[in-house]
Formats: structure tokens, C-alpha cells, sequence
């Protein structure tokens, strides 16, 4: 029986309307789904000390940012690396990083 983990809520302003997200272990939203969650707008959904490749998301309201993993830019901080409009999607991680969290708004 795998685990799979969840991404936690580091901080809310409103889950009024929800968006759903899926982190995945390879690029593109494939491979082995590594962690799932909810929130909504002013969420930061975190993976803590995990990361994943990639992660696909649904019924964001505005846009969702996604922060890599490691150093200044965990649990949403310092500047996202790729912002991606409301909806649904998925968004890659760059060549060499992993995402560890992202921000609902």
C-alpha cells in the first residue's frame, strides 16, 4: 500500500471557492502521483520537506504561482518561478529544480 502525502495549508484567506492540485514525480503532470490537496483563494498549499516534478491543478479562481524547492523561495516565498492563469493546468518545474509549494489567489 503506497502513501501518498499531502500538501498542508500554510496560510488562508478564503476556501469560499476550492482548487484542487496533484504533484506528480515526472515532468508534465506523469509518473507516480506524490501528494494531493485543496484550498482556496490565499492558500499557500505546502509540501514541506518533499518536492515534486510537476503538479496539475483545477478550479483555481484567478491564478496559481508555483515556488521550487529548497533555500528562500519554500512555502511560497520570495517570488514565484512560474505563474499560470485560473482554471486548470499543470505547470513543470524547471530543468534541475523541484516545486515545493503554491499560492491560490
Amino acid at each position: 500500500m503506497k502513501l501518498i502525502n499531502a500538501f498542508s495549508i500554510l496560510a488562508s484567506a478564503s476556501v469560499a471557492m476550492s482548487a484542487t492540485v496533484t504533484g506528480f514525480a515526472g515532468a508534465d503532470c506523469t509518473g507516480a502521483i506524490v501528494a494531493t490537496g485543496s484550498g482556496g483563494s490565499g492558500v499557500c498549499l505546502t509540501l514541506g520537506a518533499s518536492s515534486v516534478k510537476s503538479i496539475s491543478y483545477s478550479g483555481v479562481p484567478h491564478s496559481i504561482q508555483f515556488f521550487v524547492s529548497g533555500g528562500g523561495h519554500d512555502n511560497c516565498t520570495n517570488g514565484s518561478q512560474l505563474t499560470l492563469g485560473a482554471g486548470s493546468g499543470c505547470g513543470t518545474a524547471p530543468a534541475g529544480f523541484n516545486w515545493e509549494s503554491v499560492a491560490i489567489s
